[in-house]
């Protein structure tokens, strides 16, 4: 008997293929009917006999398009109509916006295999997609995802790509940023002013020429720009660090194939299968040791690690192919300002570091920075989101009657917005620390609040009285509530791991503003709803200088060093950089407390232990310290850690950490290597977190805060509770710093009764 079934089908189901799978399988079948995009999702109406309905049904949600992700699918059962064939019909941009936008998606094998096959019509065009791969995020400007609500709009295809687009058989069919070198996008090679040197394909090839020659090239890529040089040539590199004002922290590298990293770094089955994901992220490598490296150290000065992606669009494919060694490629940007996105931008921001500019006219309308990953625990773990995973959203419960703007962080700043149950975490922003970054802040608001039609009802933000993301919130005209930094981050961690209550939340970073109005950023903290206790923290210490100290490292060596021996730390040689007066005068500021702020942060602790041992006395970049303190673990395989005392006041427990500072010294005085003593801190504190777990009588343990960022000490602190029955959560889909806080305010919300 014939019968009609109804099917609404809601997710990533746009721009993915899903329209054609659905009209192949219906063919297939024998099924009659249609298919639609709406702004809410997929529609479809079908009908045949109940058996093969019942088939259809079940192919969809087994054989659904690779990159498609099914959130919701509902099916109603109606009275037939008689349809005599299954079509395609034009999209819908009635009811409320719910469909999901696709991030930008890494060049298929597909489009590869006609992108350098010489008989195929786009042989070596650089902007070859399909359905399968290409620009989604990037260009897309309104809901449903069709060719005219993006920047491919303004192209009209040729009668080829036509046929293709309207074929329903073919991969090409509805892929709305498909185009040739006839119709399409095209790419120019420009000196610094703007002055067109090349074009087409004669562009790249002198644009491979001026990076072997030693120049600087800013690239155009997907979701903005990049600057690339030669990875190999210690002179290009230095000026790229000296013109980018970048003086030691490490570049991104990209590699031109799979076999090309092997050579450099250690990759196993995990990492290797990030590198060759649809989303390409960069992918933190151990380097390997004793080799010739082709690297200039000048990329990362030091650090044992490697950032490293593959090509991931056909303009880096075919550079890169033609190029044959490693990159630089590092945001298009002034240091601590967002990525430029357009040529107007570039010639203005880059033209002081770049000497050549290959740039291409199809319009990029949001910055999406490359994401970066690392596997560490077993797990994923996301350190920067971005191109290739952000919008795609979370889903949190009881959320679902509010609209709620998460303002996030001050640093790493992303924010959040909820339609429903669905969390969309934004895109990387940066450092809310300059006018760009803060413009760049309110568009990616906008552009959420856009793409779904949203009108927050209430605001979620940082305590600190001082951050633009709560002065921002203060503007909403909306009822706006604050959430204490360190438990935002424990949130988040609850939320991406489903939790809610009977847990213990370790919380380590840099700073964060305490409810007591000090700096935090050691905190074992107790949720309990939208309340939280702290049930622990390290036992505080002074910042001499203030914020000075984050760079002058050396101020909080002498500060731990003064806490624990008083004056006689002017008699403990370990502070060379720092002469005897300004010691003096560090001196002075802590007996009289003048511009010295209270701190319980870990990330602080790590930055004076890396002074007091000598590794790094002044840091250039933000953690640097504290990473170099953790690098110098490496080469040492011990259980070893330090003894320490818990202590109770107040009501709380207390990590006491002196001792640590008293046999840090002493093993200093002994010759004993700072990397052994490294390796024994960081166990140390691991030892601290099983501990607390004991004592405060808690299963679960959840490691979150920029301080497990800390390959080794994560490493430690999952073994170690792992070994000891209890049960450790971390953080994968969100970075567990500071970009992951706007999920946690959005958890906040959760709790709030309206």
């Amino acid at each position: 008997m014939l019968q009609k079934v109804k099917i609404v089908i809601r997710g990533v189901v746009q721009g993915v293929g899903f329209r054609p799978f659905i009209y192949r399988l219906a063919t297939q079948l024998n099924i009659k009917g249609w298919i639609i995009n709406s702004s809410q999702g997929v529609f479809i109406e079908a009908e045949a006999e109940r058996e093969l309905l019942d088939i259809f049904i079940s192919r969809i949600k087994s054989d659904k398009p690779k990159n498609s992700y099914i959130q919701s699918f509902e099916n109603t059962w109606l009275d037939t109509e008689g349809f005599s064939n299954f079509e395609i019909r034009n999209s819908l941009e009635e009811g409320s916006k719910t469909a999901l936008v696709l991030p930008d998606i890494s060049t298929c094998k597909d489009c590869l295999g006609e992108i350098f096959d010489p008989a195929n019509r786009r042989y070596l065009y650089p902007f070859t997609n399909c359905t399968n791969c290409g620009p989604r995020f990037s260009i897309i400007d309104d809901l449903p995802y069709d060719r005219a609500n993006t920047t491919m709009g303004e192209f009209e295809m040729c009668d080829e790509c036509r046929a293709e687009y309207t074929n329903p058989l073919d991969r090409r069919f509805h892929a709305e940023p498909t185009a040739c070198p006839v119709c399409g996008p095209q790419v120019s090679l420009t000196d610094e002013t703007g002055n067109i040197l090349f074009e087409k394909h004669d562009a790249v090839l002198n644009a491979v020429k001026v990076i072997k020659e030693g120049k600087i090239l800013a690239l155009k890529g997907i979701g903005g720009y990049q600057l690339l040089c030669d990875a190999s040539n210690d002179a290009a590199v230095k000026e790229l660090r000296k013109r980018k004002r970048r003086s030691e922290k490490p570049f991104a590298l990209m590699f031109h194939d799979l076999e090309s990293i092997l050579i450099e770094a250690d990759v196993n089955e995990a990492e290797k299968g990030l590198l060759l994901s649809v989303e390409a992220p960069i992918v933190l490598l151990k380097r390997k040791k004793g080799i010739a490296s082709g690297i200039s150290d000048e990329c990362i000065f030091g650090n044992p690690y490697l950032g490293i992606m593959l090509p991931y669009s056909p303009l880096h494919h075919i550079l890169m192919k033609e190029l044959g060694i490693p990159v630089v490629a590092t945001s298009g940007n002034i240091s601590e300002e967002p990525i430029c996105i357009n040529e107007e931008q570039a010639y203005i921001k880059l033209g002081d570091i770049a000497d050549y500019f290959l740039v291409h006219n199809r319009k990029i309308l949001r910055h999406v920075d490359d994401s970066i990953l690392r596997i560490s625990a077993g797990n994923e773990v996301m350190i920067r989101r971005a191109r290739g995973y952000a919008p795609l959203p979370l889903v949190l419960e009881n959320i679902e009657n509010n609209t709620i703007l998460a303002a996030g962080a001050h640093l790493k700043n992303t924010i959040a917005l909820n339609k429903g149950s669905n969390v969309f975490v934004s895109q990387h922003i940066g450092d809310l620390e300059n006018t760009e970054s803060i413009n760049a802040y309110k568009n990616v608001i906008n552009d959420i609040k856009t793409f779904y039609e949203l009108k927050p009802d209430i605001a979620v933000c940082d305590m600190h009285p001082d951050y633009i993301s709560a002065k921002f919130s203060d503007s909403l005209n909306i009822p706006k509530y604050k959430v204490q930094h360190h438990y935002a981050h424990v949130l988040s961690c609850m939320a991406e791991n489903r939790l809610d209550e009977n847990v213990l939340g370790v919380s380590w970073d840099g700073t964060g503003y305490g409810t007591d109005g000090t700096i935090w950023g050691g905190e074992f903290i107790v949720p309990n709803g939208n309340e939280f206790k702290r049930a622990g923290y390290f036992k505080t210490f002074r910042l001499p200088g203030g914020e000075s100290a984050i760079q002058d490292v050396w101020k909080i060596g002498y500060s731990l060093l003064y806490e624990v021996f008083g004056k006689e730390a002017d008699k403990l040689d370990f502070l060379q950089p720092a002469g005897q007066p300004e010691m003096k005068i560090i001196q002075q500021m802590l007996e009289k407390n003048i511009n010295s702020p209270v701190t319980s942060s870990c990330g602080r602790l790590f930055d004076g232990i890396s002074a007091i041992t000598g590794i790094k006395q002044h840091a250039s970049f933000e953690a640097q310290a504290a990473m170099e303190l953790e690098f110098t673990a490496d080469d040492f395989n011990t259980n070893d850690y330090f003894a320490f005392s818990i202590d109770e006041f107040k009501g709380s427990l207390v990590f006491n950490w002196h001792n640590i500072i008293r046999d840090i010294v002493n093993d200093l005085k002994a010759g004993v290597p700072a990397g052994l003593i490294s390796a024994k801190f960081h166990n140390t504190l691991a030892e601290l977190i099983v501990q607390m777990a004991e004592r405060l009588r808690f299963e679960k343990v959840l490691l979150t805060g920029g301080c497990f960022m800390n390959y080794y000490l994560l490493n430690r602190a999952v073994k170690r509770l792992q070994e000891t029955g209890f049960k450790p959560y971390t953080q994968q889909r969100v970075p567990a710093g500071d970009g992951g806080i706007s999920l946690g305010q959005i958890k906040y919300a959760s709790y709030l009764k309206f």
